[in-house]
């Protein structure tokens, strides 16, 4: 809906930013203005400042600064159009469309919602009072004896009961309360009965849980029942306010805390969600009876930067298979980074309300903190599910490997997770992990390049296109493009290091790339995008954070962010090369890798130009020429040997430090470095070494260079 310019101005003139700012900010007086401490982003002093006279807001510290809409939009997530409506109804500005025919039906939407809110809060009381009246005694025991919820849980949480007969709830909405019956019916509170006339309770002898919507209104609920009522769980159907797979189970209390936490735990029921925040675990959720989609989960993903989510769902074979299936929903955002997905699986298949009964808090963190990252986890349940020592099952376990590894887009991670299927199929066997990785690496070649054909087979073009290793320069240019600006949004102390590669390098393509890439150096126009926004954005401070810039910037277009996406959120693997300790060794590949490939247009260009040139009558051009293209053959030469010699994989670190033990990393980085010198040196040896035609070509340069002194000269004789 597009809202009328007129009601934007109406809201930004009557929304008071004193006002809104210190519903969630503690605010102090100082001059004219306020301050506090941010809410943004964590700190001991206040930097936050807001001013009445000016209706702005801004921090120091972090730099996010604004209006009442803007603050509304930063602290909610939610969209412009979500927040100004809110600030309409508030402050009682009168809502206007661009679309005249559809304002009436707007305002008549509108007011049809709201009585659906208010029916469903009216209920929410209804059922907290009847949970303290003799007839919710068995609930109420049920609560604090068997669930062991203390009395401020059921307060907080409003947990109530529904009584056992046909139709309280009904009398109380329509006949005492005047509510339209078929507005309640709406809300999902009643039902129309199949022989004659009238509505009976959809919820009868049952603990009711309320379901919130992430701003905090009632929307639904869920029922336990108490006897041997079939289901055993009981959800509100769908409704105008309620959407399944939409709206998640303790969103409204969580969201604050997973900001705070940078991690949100998503659980199967509702008790483990209470449980968990009765423990002070406050990141929890619950799914609403349905399998969790990726639009729940991109929810999630509003309120913690490193999108890391973490599924703990029951150990039971019903748990594994909704694992399974809520990793199947976001398994696309997973590879592609968008999300860091990780699996938790209670030990002897508890879930978290069982395991808080026996275990502290403290405990289950540390659970939370060691779960693996989902395609660990789905490794391991494959190997679990078959005998990988008979060849059926080994063929079976081969399989869902490439399954798996087919759909990285990364290629270090696919590389990684090649070698670790391969240590999984060995069994312990050293010896046979490179030539299972190797099959491994073919399969998934195949699997990701081939077509197959409508026969089921592969013709033998293809074959043989499977069977070559991936060569192509501009692939491991734009993975090398990405290492530079992964380099600049994730790791500050090198951004002047990264500006200084990226000119170089700009001043490189002049020659050989201008028309291509615009005097840049980066060759994906999505990645010249990026690199120019991020130099504005880091114009006057070097040190701004480029992820929280970049999601406010662009936050309403979200086709730009997709194409960003993996490059400001990295899963752990790939976190670990944009480290200070490597970041050296990692950009001297990437510079290599664009180097070389700049390189390679350059000497191009210049042999285009060398085959043009007239050898009878411009012999001093072609020795000149001939020159250059030995000294960019020779660059490219070396930038080759160096691309090969200087990365070292963070797989083959890890393994050395294992070897060595932790404390012996930081002498592997320095070996590392070393050797990379050594090699240098070596090259630089070899080049010197050389007397073949460059000698020669040199000689003749410097011969040219004489010559052609002489002709000044003589020319400037004559002149006199």
């Amino acid at each position: 809906m597009r809202l009328h310019e007129d009601t934007i101005e109406a809201v930004k003139e009557r929304a008071d930013i004193h006002d809104i700012v210190s519903e969630h900010v503690v605010l102090k007086k100082q001059g004219r203005d306020f301050v506090g401490l941010c809410p943004f982003h964590e700190e001991k002093s206040p930097s936050f400042s807001v001013s009445p006279s000016k209706q702005m807001y801004y921090c120091f510290g972090c730099g996010k600064g604004g209006n009442a809409i803007t603050f509304m939009k930063e602290i909610g997530q939610q969209s412009f159009a979500e927040v100004v409506l809110d600030l309409a109804k508030r402050y009682n500005v009168p809502v206007k469309t661009l679309e005249p025919e559809k304002q009436q039906e707007f305002q008549r939407q509108q007011s049809r919602r709201e009585q659906l809110h208010e029916i469903m809060a009216v209920a929410v009381n209804f059922y907290e009072y009847a949970l303290r009246q003799s007839q919710g005694k068995a609930a109420l025991n049920y609560l604090l004896e068997s669930r062991q919820f203390d009395d401020a849980t059921l307060k907080r949480f409003q947990i109530g009961y529904a009584p056992a007969s046909w139709d309280a709830l009904y009398g109380y909405l329509v006949d005492r309360k005047h509510f339209p019956v078929e507005m309640v019916e709406a809300a999902g509170l009643i039902l129309p009965r199949k022989s004659g006339d009238g509505y009976y309770d959809r919820f009868r002898d049952r603990v009711m849980i309320p379901i919130y919507d992430d701003r905090g209104r009632a929307i639904a609920f869920g029922g336990r029942a108490l006897g041997d009522e079939k289901p055993k769980y009981l959800n509100s159907p769908e409704t105008e306010l309620f959407d399944k797979g939409k709206n998640l189970f303790c969103l409204d209390k969580a969201k604050s805390a997973i900001s705070k936490d940078d991690r949100a735990v998503v659980v199967e029921g509702y008790f483990d969600a209470i449980a968990l925040h009765t423990a002070g675990i406050e990141t929890a959720v619950a799914s609403l009876g349905t399998a969790l989609s990726e639009r729940q989960v991109r929810q999630l993903l509003r309120y913690t930067e490193s999108k890391q989510v973490v599924f703990n769902f029951d150990a039971d074979a019903a748990g594994i298979k909704a694992t399974n299936r809520a990793i199947g929903e976001v398994a696309d955002l997973a590879y592609r980074g968008g999300v860091q997905l990780r699996i938790l699986n209670i030990p002897e298949g508890k879930d978290a309300d069982d395991f808080l009964k026996s275990a502290s808090p403290e405990a289950y963190v540390a659970l939370l903190d060691n779960a693996p990252l989902w395609i660990d986890w789905q490794i391991d349940r494959t190997t679990e599910e078959c005998d990988i020592t008979q060849a059926d099952g080994y063929q079976y376990a081969t399989t869902a490997f490439v399954d798996l590894l087919r759909r990285i887009e990364n290629l270090a991670t696919r590389s990684y997770y090649i070698n670790r299927c391969a240590e999984v199929l060995a069994r312990g066997d050293a010896r046979r992990v490179p030539t299972i990785a190797e099959v491994l690496m073919t399969q998934t070649r195949r699997a990701r390049l081939i077509e197959v054909s409508p026969s089921g087979k592969l013709t033998a073009q293809k074959e043989r296109v499977a069977e070559q290793p991936q060569t192509s320069s501009n692939t491991a240019r734009t993975l090398a493009e990405e290492i530079l600006l992964k380099f600049y949004i994730h790791c500050r102390e090198l951004r002047d290091v990264t500006i200084n590669i990226v000119q170089y390098l700009d001043s490189l393509s002049l020659e050989g790339e201008s028309s291509i890439v615009q005097n840049l150096a980066l060759l994906e126009a999505s990645h010249r995008d990026l690199w120019r926004h991020m130099m504005q954005a880091t114009k006057d401070c070097r040190d701004r954070n480029l992820i929280a810039w970049i999601q406010e910037e662009f936050s309403d277009e979200q086709e730009i962010l997709s194409k960003w996406n993996h490059l400001i959120y990295l899963s752990e693997l790939a976190a670990q090369d944009i480290q200070v300790e490597r970041g050296t060794l990692v950009l001297r590949a990437a510079t290599a890798v664009i180097e070389e490939s700049i390189r390679q247009t350059r000497y191009q260009n210049f042999l285009k130009v060398f085959q043009e040139i007239d050898f009878i009558k411009d012999r001093e051009d072609a020795y000149i020429r001939q020159y250059s293209l030995m000294l960019e053959k020779s660059q490219i030469s070396s930038l080759e040997a160096l691309r090969r010699e200087v990365y070292l994989p963070p797989s083959k670190l890890l393994t050395d430090s294992q070897r060595m033990g932790q404390s012996a990393i930081g002498r592997a980085y320095k070996m590392q470095a070393e050797i990379y010198q050594e090699n240098v040196r070596l090259n630089a040896m070899h080049q010197q070494r050389l007397t073949t035609v460059t000698d020669l070509v040199s000689s003749t340069w410097i011969g040219i260079r004489e010559s052609l002194e002489k002709n000044m000269l003589e020319a400037n004789s004559s002149v006199a």
